[in-house]
C-alpha cells in the first residue's frame, strides 16, 4: 500500500495533536494542584476570572465577559461571588462615574500571584528535568502552538500576567 503526501502529512498532524494533549494532561495536573489549597475559596472558572483582572486591571462587565469568553449574566455571577469572597470590587470608574468598573481586592491579587507561583514552581522542575539541548526546540514550538491561538505571551511578571 503506497501512501499520498497528504496521508504523510496527516499522519504527522496525529502524532503532534497526541504529543499536545498528552503534554496538556501534565499541565492540567500542574494547574489542578497549585489550586488545590485554594478550592475552597474559588472555583476554577472564578480564578479565571481573577486571572484576567489580574493581567487586564480593573475593567467594565462587558469587556470581562468578552476577555472570558461568557456572557455578561455568567461574568455578573461570577463577579458577585467574587465580591461576597472579598477577591473583588464593584466601584464607581474615577475617570467616567457613569460607569462601574471591577477589579482585584488586595486578597484576590495576592492569590492569583501565590497560586502562579506555586504553578511557575511545579513547571520549573518539570523544565529542569528535560535534557537541555531540547528546551530551545521547546520554547520554540510552544510560541509557534500559542500564536497560532492567538493567546498572549503570560509573563514572568504577575503584573502583566495573562494566563492562568
Amino acid at each position: 500500500m503506497t501512501r499520498r503526501a497528504g496521508q504523510a502529512a496527516d499522519d504527522g498532524v496525529d502524532e503532534l495533536v497526541t504529543t499536545i494533549l498528552t503534554a496538556s494532561r501534565v499541565l492540567v495536573g500542574v494547574s489542578a494542584r497549585s489550586l488545590a489549597e485554594v478550592e475552597d475559596t474559588v472555583t476554577l472558572s472564578q480564578f479565571r476570572t481573577l486571572v484576567v483582572l489580574r493581567g487586564h486591571g480593573q475593567t467594565r462587565l462587558n469587556r470581562l465577559a468578552e476577555r472570558l469568553g461568557v456572557g455578561p449574566s455568567t461574568a455578573l455571577r461570577a463577579v458577585d461571588r467574587l465580591i461576597a469572597a472579598g477577591l473583588v470590587v464593584r466601584r464607581e470608574n474615577e475617570v467616567d462615574r457613569r460607569e462601574v468598573v471591577i477589579g482585584l481586592t488586595p486578597h484576590g491579587k495576592d492569590l492569583v500571584d501565590t497560586v502562579t507561583a506555586r504553578r511557575r514552581a511545579a513547571i520549573t522542575d518539570i523544565v529542569s528535568a528535560m535534557p537541555p539541548r531540547q528546551s530551545r526546540t521547546l520554547v520554540d514550538a510552544l510560541d509557534a502552538f500559542s500564536q497560532a491561538a492567538d493567546e498572549p505571551v503570560a509573563a514572568a511578571d504577575p503584573a502583566t500576567l495573562l494566563g492562568w
